[in-house]
């Protein structure tokens, strides 16, 4: 039997409501939240009291867009499920949905086992999986199907990208309508990568070779005119359309008018997009490199629509598409021409802190703030309410947060296996204490004491959004 423990005098924050509360853990559950000084509170025994006066109690968070030792450009992520799991759990985060990837000419099921292979019994924290289309036909339209019926309900296909993961309007409308048909929600990258490619032509051709090129050639038109694209195919397939990554003002204009015709729109951030710019893209010496991802870092008065967008709800969800390269070895793959440099991101360990600042800036406010980051992540992908929020029954996936306590982060104290940090010296306000991942404790006061193997493979529920 596990330890039935009570988290005693913390505010607790849920995307609903804010009440100073103790919170009793039994089984890897929550089983009852009362007023800290009520009677009842005060009459629960437990074999392990956590103290978190002054402090948050609030959910783990669920980021549900990760790529972890995922192939790309010759390379692979530089995070695998255990050094990856174990920094989310370092930032707060306990669930992730990362994306297994069908390699063209192979079945999906293939490429689900592959990942289930390298996931199983090396995460720290529990997962699920999402399901890459690379090759849109007969054979993978059936098995989505069946890849639903066993709780991998989200689908996603690519705009970009020739030759690798592209998929043609077509193969899209047909993919979004056998997602009408089974429940399915289906997830796009939003750029026009046949034009992209020939800009990166012309740019190279032209001697434009650095990284601030990157992000010159994925123009935001080209994000938002792919953005129109997926929500009119979505339209015609009757289908509910989910658009990762979103970085442009022009790409969250065209969500909040599919919303404001009641279409099921829906757009996800992250915060290298809130943070971060083009000045980063342009720094000298390759350094830029660091920063190539896609969509990409955008000049910074796009930040402003992004900061709306999730006051406003025309974007619900801040994941953080973290898929790190190490600048050594990897990044520099790309010296002498940008488009040969890996596109991704470190980022899963941050994402709790930089929207906490976020609160602390006046951006989002606390409930906000674990709506983005926790319950609106756990609904969409159907994880909730198991996970996602504090309440009775819900998995006791908990953080004990530090809202006053003052960190610098910096690639000499992250834990993922990256070498870099792209937020190198940047101050922030709150950092997570204590976490516990189905009542069991992985962080400990700033201590580790997770391990590998003890996150779980958690099927998921279809979208909670369109029920």
């Amino acid at each position: 039997m596990m330890p039935r423990t009570v988290i005693r005098g913390g505010l607790v924050i849920t995307a609903a409501e804010e009440t100073h509360a103790d919170v009793l853990i039994e089984d890897e559950k929550i089983v009852a939240l009362a007023a800290s000084d009520s009677e009842c509170a005060r009459g629960w025994t437990a074999d392990r009291t956590l103290d978190a006066t002054g402090k948050y109690v609030i959910p783990g968070g669920v980021d549900p867009h990760t790529h972890m030792e995922m192939p790309f450009g010759g390379t692979f992520a530089a995070d695998t499920f255990e050094t990856g799991t174990r920094a989310a759990a370092w930032g707060g985060t306990t669930t992730i949905v990362d994306f297994a990837i069908q390699t063209k000419g192979h079945a999906l099921r293939e490429g689900l086992d592959a990942w289930h292979l390298k996931a199983s019994g090396n995460c720290a924290i529990d997962y699920g999986f999402h399901m890459i289309l690379s090759d849109v036909d007969q054979g993978s339209l059936k098995e989505m199907d069946l890849l639903v019926e066993e709780g991998v309900c989200s689908f996603k296909l690519f705009m970009a990208y020739p030759g690798v993961f592209y998929s043609d309007d077509g193969q899209i409308l047909r993919a979004m309508q056998r997602g009408a048909a089974n429940g399915g929600l289906i997830m796009m990258h939003a750029e026009n990568g046949i034009a992209i490619d020939v800009l990166v032509e012309q740019a190279l051709a032209e001697g434009r070779t650095d990284p601030r090129y990157h992000g010159e050639v994925r123009k935001a038109l080209l994000e938002s005119e792919a953005t129109h694209r997926a929500i009119q195919l979505a339209r015609v397939a009757g289908a509910p359309l989910y658009v990762v990554h979103v970085s442009a003002e022009e790409a969250v204009a065209e969500l909040t008018q599919a919303r404001d015709k009641g279409l099921p729109v829906f757009g996800e951030t992250c915060p290298q997009y809130l943070f971060l710019s083009t000045d980063n893209l342009a720094e000298p010496d390759f350094e830029g490199a660091k920063y190539v991802c896609s969509t990409p870092l955008r000049p910074r008065e796009h930040q402003a629509a992004l900061w709306r967008g999730l006051r406003t709800n025309d974007l619900q969800v801040v994941s953080t598409d973290h898929c790190p390269f190490c600048f050594t070895g990897q990044k520099e793959l790309g010296r002498g021409d940008f488009s040969k440099i890996p596109n991704g991101m470190p980022g899963v360990e941050h994402r709790m802190d930089l929207l906490h600042q976020a609160v602390v800036d006046g951006h989002i406010s606390r409930r906000r703030w674990i709506e983005i980051a926790c319950a609106t992540p756990a609904r969409m992908f159907g994880l909730y309410p198991k996970k996602g929020t504090i309440a009775p029954g819900a998995d006791a996936d908990v953080v004990i947060y530090d809202p006053a306590a003052e960190q610098t982060l910096s690639v000499e104290t992250h834990h993922m296996n990256v070498d870099y940090s792209a937020y190198e010296g940047k101050q922030i306000t709150g950092q997570v204490q204590t976490v516990l991942s189905r009542g069991t404790t992985v962080i400990d006061q700033r201590e580790y004491t997770g391990r590998a193997g003890h996150g779980r493979y958690v099927p998921r529920a279809t979208c909670q959004y369109l029920s």
